[in-house]
């Protein structure tokens, strides 16, 4: 056996004992530990990263508007179960932007954003209205102040059709005033807030691609 042969066994042993003493130090992969690509840090998802948050911190969502074991509270964790993602919160949050878009819209009589915000008999009761005022040649002149209160008075949900309902009261604040088109007021004033006062439904298909709420209902 010649030296050269003997030198190459002993870099062989030296490497082998370095890569030992490196899989030691250092573990190996599982598949959820940081991966390194093109010099950035790409972190694998771990089981418990794949949902929003423990039970609790869901639990929380839905005790923060409803008590967990009415059953607007067990519908709405039965929404969570089909759409984990949903958080009733920011549903909250997104209905106080809907009610004022949709207020001021009729408001406006802007029948394309109505369009697109309400279901077909919703529609059809908000644009009888505008087109009477059209008819008629009042102009409306709104000023929307604020949403003063918005609460989540009840919640229901088919697990059959996976279709959801959840109605809120609104509170808000507003100036209005109806003109003829000589300017002259048939209705409201100007410098006068008054509270509105609204209850509506909103519904949507949950794990439907189209993440829109629809109002479906109007009641005062």
């Amino acid at each position: 056996m010649g030296s050269g042969y003997l030198h190459l066994l002993v870099l062989a042993a030296i490497a082998l004992f370095l890569i030992m003493r490196l899989r030691k130090t250092l573990g190996t992969r599982d598949g959820f530990e940081p991966e390194i690509e093109r010099n950035r840090v790409v972190i694998q998802p771990t089981p418990q990263s794949k949902s929003r948050g423990d039970s609790s911190e869901l639990d929380q969502d839905i005790a923060d508007h409803v008590p967990l074991d009415s059953p607007s509270g067990k519908a709405l964790a039965a929404m969570k179960v089909v759409e984990p993602d949903f958080s009733v919160s920011e549903f909250m949050n997104g209905a106080r932007y809907a009610y004022e878009i949709i207020l001021m819209a009729f408001e406006g009589d802007d029948l394309d954003t109505l369009k697109r915000l309400l279901s077909r008999d919703v529609y059809a009761s908000f644009e009888a209205v505008v087109l009477d005022r059209q008819k008629k040649g009042y102009q409306v002149e709104a000023n929307f102040i604020g949403v003063r209160e918005a609460k989540l008075e009840s919640a229901t949900f088919d697990k059959r059709t996976e279709d959801a309902e959840i109605t809120v009261s609104f509170v808000a604040e507003l100036t209005s005033v109806v003109r003829l088109p000589d300017g002259e007021i048939v209705e409201g004033d100007p410098r006068t807030i008054r509270k509105q006062k609204n209850v509506w439904t909103f519904s949507r298909v949950m794990g439907d691609e189209d993440p829109n709420w629809f109002l479906v209902d109007t009641a005062e």
